[in-house]
């Protein structure tokens, strides 16, 4: 057994076969059948039947990549459908997240007899019913969290649905192959994802979309798949890992111009690239001002228009940027008021609530606590973005605590709240007594790497696990790069570096063989001296140096063992 073996064992990949289907997805054996989702069947009829009679189809996205992305692999694919569409996207400063009473009478002033929404809907019950008064249909697809009920007259095409369908046994008819009840193996679709599931049915019964075709919108599932951050598994990796080859040869325009602005190698590239590159150019406008931009970059037939857009998304980042590194220093320094709480809440009127959800990122990242971050609106609101980790869920701390609440929902991991500015300090005691109900075990609360191996000797860590692990891309949420501990290795050398010795790198020794490792921005967090005894925890990189390649390592944690 390998270390590569041991490494995919350890996440859950228990046979030959299991291991050899995740080392290479394939598109035709790993994509489900997208009719097994909730409410395809009646999605599907009632596009069939808007195709039919022409009607006026409005997609009602989300202002993030996740909603742009699903929009415009809906309004492509509509067109070459035939089916008469148009894309909404709400202002996040202006209407806010998800459908409204607003947007519907907009939507019916256009003559929209058909809504379609993407990454939003599940929860917008009364707007649903509003519009059908107006003679307007709806069918969400949608990945969020969903309420105990829903309507019987829509569809609503949402794989979380099947949870309260199969509340007691869904993980048990997954694993009983031989099950009569065929149903969705795979709940953490993107909103993306689930857009693409209802093209896939679509080429069922409508022409102009031949089979194979639909792969060219891998690369937005990807985009949007890994910008979401949902977990990196079974379907959704084969998404992503197709899309990013897609995306090397992509035909749309935009993208090529994003890709060039933000200086990304296409032959490098990787999730990565799209979490830190592109994702972040495609969110500022909608962060700033209206993601209308990010919209049109992504749907523009014009070489001409889509250099411009790509340039004013990348000075908006640029923008963006600057705010939030304001917002981060003022939210850290309020942070300091609150170091007993378990779950930190801070808020201000002058913080841009379309940038705290990446200072709450941040926040998380620096005192390893759930993190809400809220900007005071001029109206008596607060709203705000949530981050989390381990066994901390911030949408469920939102449903336990929303009597304090206006409005809230999101995921495990990343969620989106709205309360009035005097019920703040009530809500930051209601969900920190709400942690502290749930009796945490020590597991659940850690937020320090778990080795995926532990490394006994380092002369194991050469090119060759290097060019094995390359084949474990894309990496992301719920499939991280693996990290391995080395324990009980004496520090051999220590040297800080940069301009202002802001990074540290540890040669380190099990006695037989030296290995280089480095932690960037964190020479005052990792201490250990030479001749300390430590247990190291590390990722790896390549550095290639004047034609030399070396694998070194990036380090996660150290322990000192030193008496």
């Amino acid at each position: 057994m390998s270390l590569v073996d041991d490494i995919l064992i350890a996440r859950g990949y228990k046979t030959r076969q299991d291991r050899e289907k995740f080392l290479l997805p394939k598109y035709e054996r790993d994509s489900h059948d997208a009719f097994l989702l909730p409410d395809m069947d009646k999605a599907v009829a009632r596009l069939v039947r808007a195709h039919d009679e022409n009607e006026t189809v409005v997609i009602y996205g989300d202002y993030d990549i996740d909603g742009l992305t699903a929009s415009t692999i809906l309004f492509d694919s509509f067109e070459k459908f035939g089916i008469n569409a148009s894309v909404y996207i709400p202002n996040r400063f202006i209407e806010g997240y998800g459908l409204t009473i607003e947007a519907v009478d907009k939507i019916s002033d256009m003559g929209g007899q058909l809504i379609v929404t993407v990454d939003c809907g599940s929860l917008s019950h009364k707007e649903i019913v509003y519009a059908k008064k107006l003679g307007i249909d709806v069918i969400v697809t949608d990945h969020h969290s969903v309420s105990d009920t829903k309507s019987t007259d829509i569809a609503m095409i949402n794989p979380k649905w099947l949870l309260q369908e199969y509340p007691e046994d869904y993980e048990d008819l997954i694993l009983k192959k031989s099950s009569s009840r065929k149903i969705y193996p795979f709940l953490d679709l993107a909103g993306c994802g689930v857009a693409f599931k209802l093209v896939q049915a679509l080429q069922t019964k409508l022409p102009g979309l031949t089979s194979g075709q639909e792969k060219w919108f891998l690369d937005l599932v990807a985009l949007g798949t890994v910008c979401d951050v949902v977990q990196l598994k079974n379907e959704n990796r084969m998404f992503v890992y197709w899309g990013l080859h897609v995306m090397q040869q992509t035909k749309r325009i935009g993208l090529k111009m994003l890709i060039s602005v933000a200086q990304v190698e296409l032959n490098k590239l990787n999730a990565r690239s799209l979490g830190f590159g592109l994702g972040p150019r495609l969110n500022a406008s909608g962060r700033l001002e209206t993601a209308q931009y990010a919209l049109d970059l992504l749907t523009s037939t014009s070489r001409t228009q889509a250099r411009e857009l790509a340039e004013l998304l990348d000075t908006m980042n640029a923008t963006r940027k600057t705010e939030q590194n304001r917002i981060f220093e003022e939210a850290e320094q309020q942070s300091l008021r609150y170091v007993n709480d378990k779950v930190l809440v801070v808020n201000d009127p002058l913080w841009n609530h379309g940038i705290v959800g990446i200072v709450a990122a941040k926040l998380l990242e620096k005192y390893h606590k759930p993190t809400f971050v809220l900007q005071e609106l001029t109206d008596g609101t607060a709203k705000g973005s949530a981050r989390s980790f381990g066994g901390f869920s911030a949408v469920e701390a939102i449903r336990a605590t929303d009597d304090l609440l206006i409005k809230g929902g999101g995921h495990k991991l990343a969620a989106g709240v709205t309360l009035k500015v005097e019920n703040i300090v009530a809500w930051r005691r209601a969900i920190n007594a709400y942690y502290r109900r749930l009796n945490l075990s020590d597991q659940e609360k850690l937020f320090s790497p778990i080795e995926d191996v532990t490394v006994v000797d380092f002369s194991l860590v050469d090119e060759s696990l290097w060019d094995s692990l390359i084949k474990f891309e894309p990496y992301g949420h719920g499939n991280p790069e693996p990290v391995f501990r080395a324990k009980e290795v004496v520090v051999a050398d220590r040297r800080v570096m940069g301009e202002n010795n802001q990074h540290v790198k540890y040669s380190f020794s099990d006695r037989k063989t030296q290995f280089q490792a480095i932690a960037w921005n964190s020479a005052t967090e990792f201490t250990a001296e030479i001749g300390e005894t430590v247990d190291v925890w590390f990722t790896l990189t390549l550095n290639e140096w004047r034609g030399r390649r070396t694998i070194e390592g990036q380090i996660k944690r150290i322990l000192s063992k030193t008496p």
